[in-house]
């Protein structure tokens, strides 16, 4: 009777945005009951073949959004394209969404007859010029292997009938501008084009305009909104001992059981995973220089809960979908005020619940300071740990008040989450979690690298 209730929930929740069954039934094996908001308000406009720019918060279902339409266009417009030929392209800026996107037209498509292929730098091309002798229905690339392989003849764009761009405001930055331009001339002007991302800023918004043609705009969630259900904490620290602080905050916290560590350089981020594994907290790190046999190793290790915790830069922030991260820490704090929402928005994924804490020195006030307007509230003080620095909190813009309440627009969880000064000489308890009970001591030596998020 409950499976049963299921299928007719997925019907009346997904048929309603006119999708075939094939799709609907893969959908229900995901147990996916009914449409996110964006999903909702972007997939009528494009299976109707409307150009569209779509911004809504990481983790609401942006891939979805795309690809089911796509699948639907695929199978009700069946075409051979040829050797090389490309049908739909999917731009990401990372290696490691491109994969992510790629499983996910796997799954929503098992039941449909399509040919897809991800391909991207870091690996030798072989396989993937193998993959697109035959040609392909769907095509997930980076833009630079793409362009590689698209100098070398080693595919078509003129039958693509689908552009998307995925995290668009990192794809339509002027670093990536010059390729997607490139890209764009290869491919037919008649093409349906979509841009997604989590944010839109302005003078995106109007390069966008070179590569949409009479767009609908959906926006759920204000642009750089937060997720209501991740709760915000900044700890102010000297920089000499951010290092100290994050060791105890992981030491003694046992409820992080699984936590994503961003650190702004690739050499920071090393030294951190080496150190954090030297006093046996399992740590990986992944960065740009890591080679991409590395990168979807220490990724694995990861997701399995092999690792607690994963060190990255922020080629991880963008589309990284790990289920259970129940942390983000900033070990430093981003000098752009929209990664902070990118980072953030690897936890609390799926209708769950997370914590982003962010460690702050003097020299980063000024970025708290844009996160917070960027965000339109103040992140709550947690100045219970032993180095907190009262000057730094203090600094430029005077004394903000401390305690357990959440952001100052009301949009705090009360004190739900008070925890107690870890005082010298005496086992008081601490945690970082809104979930700790008071008077039940926290063994911060104990390895809990086998405990799987809820």
């Amino acid at each position: 009777m409950l499976a049963n209730s299921s299928i007719q929930s997925v019907q009346t929740g997904f048929k309603t945005l006119d999708l075939i069954n094939p799709i609907c039934q893969a959908l229900h094996e995901e147990k996916y009951i009914l449409p996110t908001p964006i999903q909702e308000q972007a997939i009528p406009y494009l299976v109707k073949g409307r150009d569209l720019l779509g911004c809504a918060q990481t983790g609401t279902g942006k891939t979805a959004a795309f690809a089911l339409p796509i699948l639907q266009w695929l199978e009700q417009n069946r075409e051979v394209v040829g050797p090389k030929g490309v049908r739909s392209l999917i731009l990401a800026p990372t290696r490691e969404l491109a994969v992510q996107i790629g499983e996910s037209f796997r799954v929503y498509g098992r039941h449909l007859r399509i040919k897809q292929t991800v391909i991207y730098g870091g690996v030798r091309p072989a396989l993937q010029i193998r993959a697109l002798s035959r040609g392909v229905d769907v095509l997930v690339a980076t833009p630079g292997r793409l362009l590689d392989l698209l100098n070398q003849r080693q595919l078509r764009l003129d039958k693509v009938g689908v552009l998307v761009l995925d995290e668009a405001d990192r794809m339509l930055d002027m670093g990536f501008l010059p390729d997607i331009k490139k890209i764009c001339s290869a491919i037919p002007s008649s093409r349906q084009t979509m841009l997604f991302s989590a944010t839109l800023p302005s003078e995106i918004v109007k390069l966008s305009r070179n590569f949409l043609s009479d767009p609908v705009k959906v926006t759920v969630n204000p642009p750089s909104s937060t997720v209501d259900k991740i709760e915000q904490k900044v700890l102010f620290v000297d920089r000499e001992n951010k290092s100290d602080l994050l060791e105890f905050i992981l030491e003694e916290d046992e409820s992080i059981q699984r936590a994503l560590v961003f650190t702004r350089t690739k050499h920071g981020a090393n030294r951190i995973a080496k150190r954090l594994s030297k006093v046996k907290i399992p740590t990986e790190a992944i960065h740009g220089n890591k080679s991409q046999s590395a990168r979807l190793q220490a990724l694995e290790k990861f997701r399995s809960g092999r690792v607690r915790v994963l060190v990255a830069t922020d080629i991880a922030s963008r589309g990284l979908d790990v289920d259970g991260i129940t942390h983000v820490i900033n070990y430093e704090l981003p000098k752009e005020a929209e990664s902070y929402v990118h980072r953030i928005g690897r936890t609390a994924r799926a209708g769950t619940d997370g914590i982003a804490l962010s460690l702050c020195d003097a020299g980063e006030k000024s970025y708290l300071r844009k996160i917070e307007l960027e965000i339109c509230c103040s992140l709550n003080i947690d100045q219970n740990h032993p180095f907190h620095a009262q000057s730094i909190a203090n600094k430029k813009t005077g004394v903000r008040k401390s305690g357990s309440k959440n952001f100052s627009d009301g949009r705090g969880r009360g004190n739900r989450n008070k925890s107690t000064v870890r005082s010298e000489g005496k086992n008081k308890d601490f945690s970082f979690s809104r979930n700790h009970s008071p008077g039940k001591p926290v063994n911060g030596k104990k390895n809990i690298r086998n405990r799987r998020a809820s």
